[in-house]
């Protein structure tokens, strides 16, 4: 007798353990580890992942599988071992870490049934069920006893295929082809003989005398110009045969992208590539930090190593930051190696990124370029895995599973025993502090491919302008630059960190600022639809006439938004046309490529964007890039801010001058004393990096200790306050004294959606029972995380502290 170790899908820390099941008989040579299978649960039926079959157990009433819902695994071996590991390491349920994946098609509620792929006879007891219908419903076959070793044997011979009716309406496509059942001579002495008077179905069989192949349904329809009814008199007659084919939705299309050829490395790129040559020739496990700046020739040597990993018959990952996953690097990926690339990113349909993962499950690609879920691609013979832009704060999670890619990629890789490549710019801290003690190993590129220089940058004190009686938000400096670009031809991009119209709405008389009723954050005003929004909770409200507080009619809009500064430009410069990119333009599906593609041709002076224009975007014409409010991320309550503005600024400066024309970039700011804005001016990571270890060594930060952030949320205030001080106590009792617990304080944000959020920070060095002990606080409250509206959840790695 089988037995099957299920992990059932009830997200509950009470349930976060495997479950016997008995195997019935007719899927012991079916169930494999990975499949998905229906479970009885109490009262329920539910679905879980099989983890491990076992020919004992240990238990005496055990229920048995209902049903069987994947024929091949949706989890390999490898990606079982990873989710436990992933589970316990960054303390989420075993189920939200498998779920995480999958797309999002595989966690949706579906009924199954069996579609027939042929017209041909099947056995006896399949005909009788299906009785000339196309499909039937899986319970069908069931109650019609049929046995499970027979519909295995249809599916494998291609007759029949279980499709997934999915209640999220994302499913499998199918077109009909038709094709001749009879050979051509055939056919001409129908044509002459029996459809004399039939005039349209004589035209159909002419069309596939002059053309023997297959032809879809419609196209076929088309060319004759009839309708369905001459066909299926056709195919009754046993003349022509329809069979149905499933159709894989391409986001892309592959004959699309023109072949391009490796590139002649510099010798700085060679140098760098060599190591990572090394270790794919010898099977061997390292992470490389390729630390190179923009423009330096960093995706051809992804391409190249790719290619060495495609001839030894391998597979590769490469992780782009969704920001940057743009349609150029799609194209130097699908340029390169072609119909071998899947994509996996957000702006794909439901139904587009399901087939996308099906042919990487199908094993017709090698190489996966996507976003951060793209790390769990279910390959089984990696060769290699790429991190680009490394230091994005992206490829850390910020709901459940809170995993970093980065780790991630670092564990799969040691289990291939294959190197893990972070490329950046601006690396990380800890990743270039890991890289300096030689647990990371270093690469470096050090100039541009083309020998352009890096665009000098100019700093503009805006406390200054203000002084001059310039209360624009334009510096003089960078509104005569923007002309003489505009007058030469060449184009501009300009940075805000900032999306709406203005920050808040403030009564200038009472000083009211309009909040969010459900969030305690100002609401944000959009002038498109003159409403103010919360980008928390969604909440909106139109702009009141009168002050709600003093009904004073001083109502005044402060900061400044993208839609804003647009308005501003075409106030102050009225010759410049702008494309506008922000979360609000950039919603639809596609939008994001056609707006770039406008820019390309030029369509437009000046490209004006929040931080999606800051990565990745190679245009020739560019040769000015502006930063209007430099210090947007400098004063947010975030030990990383320094980092991330030297980030951003670096990164946004290298989209000038790449090409031919020389570039320049223009840095507005009112603290122009700060080092990451002076180190920034100059590109100097190194000189920035010393300075912020040293701030981070003496406020006690990483690298220098790792964090684990608890943040505890609930309707009532007064629960979350005690909820957390008695979290803080337990921590006390079990950690070390050499370990720093902050809080209990309130959150940042401290209520989201009407919910109070308190929060406690952990600092520590070296904690091997940290794991255990939040373990223990868990269970301590799962009763009121079941019953009591409690949330508590637990970041080990946090990147924000909101």
């Amino acid at each position: 007798m089988k037995y099957a170790k299920v992990i059932v899908d009830v997200p509950a820390s009470a349930i976060n353990q495997t479950f016997d099941y008995r195997v019935p008989e007719q899927f012991s040579d079916v169930i494999q580890k990975g499949c998905r299978v229906l479970i009885p649960f109490g009262p329920r039926k539910i679905t879980g992942f099989v983890v491990e079959l076992t020919n004992e157990t240990s238990l005496t009433k055990l229920k048995d599988i209902i049903d069987v819902l994947d024929i091949t695994p949706v989890l390999t071996d490898e990606l079982i071992e990873l989710g436990k590991w992933l589970a316990e390491d960054i303390i989420c349920l075993y189920i939200s870490a498998f779920q995480a994946m999958l797309p999002a098609v595989l966690k949706a509620k579906y009924d199954k049934e069996v579609v027939k792929l042929t017209d041909e006879a099947l056995t006896i007891e399949l005909d009788n069920v299906f009785q000339g219908r196309d499909s039937v419903s899986y319970d069908e076959l069931v109650a019609a006893n049929i046995r499970y070793s027979q519909l295995r044997k249809a599916i494998d011979e291609g007759l029949l295929m279980i499709h997934y009716d999915v209640k999220s309406k994302v499913t499998k496509q199918y077109r009909t082809m038709i094709r001749s059942a009879l050979a051509t001579h055939q056919l001409i002495e129908i044509a002459e003989n029996d459809l004399t008077r039939a005039k349209k179905q004589r035209e159909i069989v002419q069309s596939f005398i002059d053309n023997p192949e297959a032809i879809e349904q419609n196209q076929l329809l088309k060319r004759v110009g009839t309708g369905l009814s001459t066909l299926k008199a056709l195919i009754e007659k046993g003349i022509l045969h329809a069979e149905k084919v499933e159709v894989l939705r391409n986001p892309y299309d592959d004959n699309a992208f023109e072949k391009t050829e490796k590139l002649l490395l510099t010798e700085e790129q060679q140098a760098a590539i060599e190591p990572i040559n090394e270790a794919l020739d010898h099977k061997k496990h390292d992470v490389f930090l390729l630390h190179g700046v923009t423009g330096s020739g960093k995706t051809e040597i992804y391409l190249q190593a790719i290619e060495k990993v495609i001839q030894q018959g391998k597979e590769a990952i490469v992780l782009v930051p969704e920001i940057s996953l743009t349609p150029q690097m799609v194209r130097r990926f699908k340029g390169r190696f072609g119909s071998k690339v899947a994509v996996l990113h957000s702006a794909l349909s439901q139904g587009e990124k399901y087939d996308e993962w099906r042919r990487i499950h199908r094993k017709e690609v090698q190489v996966v370029v996507g976003a951060r879920s793209a790390v769990f691609a279910p390959f089984e013979n990696l060769g290699i895995i790429i991190i680009d832009e490394e230091h994005e704060s992206t490829y850390k999670q910020e709901d459940q599973p809170r995993y970093h890619a980065r780790d991630v990629a670092i564990y799969r890789g040691n289990f291939h025993q294959c190197p893990v490549v972070l490329g950046s710019a601006t690396p990380t801290l800890e990743s270039f502090a890991r890289a300096q003690k030689g647990i990371y190993k270093l690469l470096s590129l050090t100039k541009r491919t083309n020998e352009q220089e890096m665009p000098e940058i100019q700093i503009v004190d805006m406390r200054e302008e203000l002084h001059r009686g310039n209360r624009t938000m334009f510096s003089l400096e960078l509104k005569e630059k923007i002309e003489a670009c505009i007058a030469r031809g060449e184009q501009i991009v300009l940075l805000l960190n900032r999306r709406g119209y203005s920050t808040f709405v403030m009564c200038r008389d009472c000083g009211h600022v309009q909040q969010c009723p459900h969030c305690d954050i100002a609401l944000t005003y959009h002038k498109q639809h003159h409403r103010m929004k919360c980008h928390y909770c969604s909440h909106e409200e139109p702009v009141p006439q009168t002050c709600p507080k003093c009904s004073s009619d001083l109502i005044r809009f402060f900061g400044t938004g993208t839609e804003r500064v647009e308005e501003a430009i075409n106030q102050l410069i009225p010759q410049a046309s702008v494309i506008r990119m922000d979360v609000d333009t950039t919603r639809r599906k596609g939008a994001h490529e056609k707006l770039l593609q406008r820019f390309a041709n030029k369509e437009a002076d000046i490209l004006l964007g929040t931080q999606m224009i800051a990565k990745g975007l190679d245009f020739p014409n560019v040769t000015l890039v502006g930063v209007l409010t430099a210090d947007s991320m400098l004063h947010l309550p975030d030990f990383r801010a320094a980092e991330r503005t030297f980030q951003l600024l670096t990164q946004v400066s290298g989209r000038a001058g790449r090409h031919q024309l020389p570039g320049e970039v223009i840095i507005q700011t009112y603290t122009t004393e700060h080092y990451s804005i002076e180190h920034a001016k100059n590109y100097d990571f190194l000189a920035f990096y010393e300075q912020e270890m040293r701030t981070r060594r003496t406020f006690q930060y990483p690298p220098y200790v790792y964090l684990a952030l608890i943040n505890v949320s609930h309707p009532n205030q007064v629960k979350v306050m005690q909820t957390t001080q008695t979290i803080v106590q337990l921590l006390h009792q079990k950690l070390s004294d050499q370990t720093r617990i902050l809080g209990p304080t309130p959150s940042p944000l401290s209520r989201i959606k009407n919910r109070y959020r308190y929060q406690c920070l952990i600092k520590y060095k070296h904690e091997p029972e940290i794991r255990k002990t939040i373990q223990m606080i868990l269970h301590h409250f799962s009763k009121e995380m079941e019953n009591d509206d409690l949330t508590i959840t637990i970041d080990m790695q946090p990147h924000q502290l909101t």
